[in-house]
């Protein structure tokens, strides 16, 4: 498999493993707001970025400061 495919695949396959491990997990930001993770996206310019249930916007997972325990 060329390289650009294998990187590719590992890229997507850790976007999955974040999505499921993200969503539905109670999270703060370092601006206070807080809530439950609704969607994750890849954001060609910022990275992983989040939307949150209750909250117009989405922010990047940098701004994430607490994550819920399992």
């Amino acid at each position: 498999m060329p390289t650009v495919m294998v990187r590719a695949t590992t890229i997507l396959g850790e976007f999955e493993h974040v999505q499921a491990e993200l969503v539905g997990t109670a999270v703060m930001l370092t601006d206070g707001r807080a809530g439950t993770v609704e969607r994750v996206w890849l954001d060609e310019l910022h990275g992983l970025r989040i939307s949150i249930r209750g909250h117009d916007g989405k922010w990047p997972i940098s701004t994430v400061k607490l994550v819920e325990t399992r």
